[in-house]
């Protein structure tokens, strides 16, 4: 059929567009997502709950409002939303045994925002319990896998997002990011990413994460997908404690703007002391010439990110973070018998951080985080590897937990060593799909001021425009 093999592997922005000037109705394009969910779903395992008969009632209401000339700005655009927000009438599992699967009575902001704007929900998302981890391996849904080779992970958390998006089992799909979440799935799998400032989304009606941690944003094909996302969801609301200021205009409007002569930096060494495999280097430094090719000034930097006390004041603050969403699910009613081992244990480490412990700690990282923010402050973007070595085989992430229940921790820093520091400081952070290697997605990271998604916008579509990415994707039929 020529929409299955045609719309549900466009850009989103182009399908917006093709559905508000009538080539494609909302209805013919959410049953060919539909179609391709129920083609490939068994295999890659990105969803674990489709809403086929909601997702048809939303399609046609939204082709209701585009016949009377009512659209909204993602009017029939199907979305994927990750297990650990709010959908009103569904579960929010956090893909936990431990969870009960009650419909929420709410929408988280994000999703609302979304459904103001018109979108489709075709189902909700796999993630690693509770989402703790940079690969979407569960107890209760089992792994998602990633399309360009299946014995591998597609990332995590946000690794069921990146895989529906990648497979053509939605056209784009809501995620979340407190230590890289979306930019690893985004960047096992081959697609465009942007980790938003802090704050730019609000996290409501839940707290604010310490730090500002978590963000929420999208993964997609193009870097104009993501810019139309985040134009329509975008805000804060009262009470947020890291309220972004708001853009200068639209981040629509970035995309193919003159990003002008950037001073860009770029390191392939990592916060911690670890081995980053060769062609990850050697992408970063292709991508670092590309820059300079195409006019801004490059050079390699010292970043001031490997601090002896890094890992130990990240541990305790991550540990205070889940364990926190631990007692949440406790409090909801949940057993503690039937929380993974990992979060048991961080559940167990954060009973024994006292609250001076906690604050000290924070504001020890913070400390930390001034010195790394300020070593960068010279450069508009930083460039390292997106990641320190290949997707890992699914199962790899666990190995060694039967000695020590932390081991994912571990494993997860040599593999996944550059996203995190984003986090701590705040700032915008982008995955780029720029190059391939052995068959699989070989991506940069860019970062870039707090406040300043526009320069990351602008500079990720002029890449995009040198080295072309929507056309690549898995070998799937």
């Amino acid at each position: 059929m020529p929409i299955i093999d045609d719309a549900v592997l466009a850009p989103a922005a182009e399908l917006v567009d093709r559905l508000s000037g009538g080539s494609i109705s909302p209805v013919e394009l959410v049953d060919a997502v539909l179609e391709r969910i129920d083609r490939h779903n068994g295999t890659i395992n990105a969803y674990v709950l489709v809403l086929a008969e909601q997702a048809r009632a939303q399609a046609r209401d939204s082709e209701e409002r585009i016949r009377r000339g009512e659209a909204r700005p993602l009017e029939g655009l199907p979305v994927a939303i990750k297990d650990n927000v709010h959908l009103a009438g569904t579960p929010m599992t956090l893909a936990s045994e431990a969870v009960d699967a009650a419909p929420s009575p709410i929408d988280s902001y994000v999703v609302s925002r979304l459904r103001e704007a018109g979108a489709v929900f075709v189902g909700k998302t796999n993630l690693p319990e509770l989402g703790t981890v940079p690969t979407s391996e569960n107890r209760r849904f089992g792994a998602t896998r990633n399309p360009w080779d299946t014995s591998r992970t597609a990332g995590g958390s946000s690794g069921g997002s990146a895989a529906a998006v990648a497979s053509g089992m939605a056209p784009a799909a809501h995620g979340n990011d407190a230590g890289g979440s979306l930019r690893i799935p985004a960047a096992c799998v081959g697609l465009f990413s942007i980790k938003p400032s802090r704050g730019r989304i609000s996290m409501a009606p839940g707290g604010d994460p310490p730090f500002g941690l978590n963000v929420e944003g999208f993964i997609t094909r193009t870097v104009r997908d993501t810019a139309l996302l985040l134009d329509a969801t975008h805000g804060t609301m009262p009470g947020d404690l890291h309220p972004a200021a708001p853009p200068a205009r639209p981040f629509s409007d970035e995309v193919g703007a003159d990003p002008g002569r950037l001073r860009i930096g770029f390191t392939a060494k990592p916060p911690l002391q670890l081995a980053v495999e060769p062609e990850y280097v050697d992408g970063l430094r292709r991508a670092a010439t590309l820059c300079e090719q195409l006019g801004h000034h490059v050079e390699e930097i010292e970043p001031h990110w490997q601090n002896d006390d890094l890992l130990g004041l990240f541990n305790q603050i991550w540990a205070g973070f889940f364990g926190n969403v631990v007692q949440e699910v406790l409090d909801g009613g949940g057993d503690l018998e039937r929380i993974e081992p990992l979060n048991r244990a961080l559940y167990e480490m954060s009973r024994e951080i006292t609250s001076g412990q906690y604050w000290r700690a924070s504001t020890r990282m913070q400390a930390v985080v001034r010195d790394i923010a300020a070593a960068q402050s010279a450069y508009d973007v930083v460039l390292t590897p997106a990641l320190a070595k290949p997707p890992i085989p699914i199962g790899a992430l666990w190995e060694g937990q039967e000695l020590d229940p932390t081991m994912p921790m571990i494993n997860a820093a040599l593999f996944t060593p550059f996203t995190v520091p984003a986090n701590l400081g705040g700032q915008p952070a982008a995955n780029l799909p720029l190059f391939e290697h052995d068959g699989l997605p070989l991506c940069v990271q860019a970062i870039g001021r707090v406040g300043d998604e526009a320069t990351l916008i602008r500079l990720a579509s002029q890449l995009e425009q040198a080295l072309p990415w929507e056309q690549r994707r898995p070998p799937l039929p």
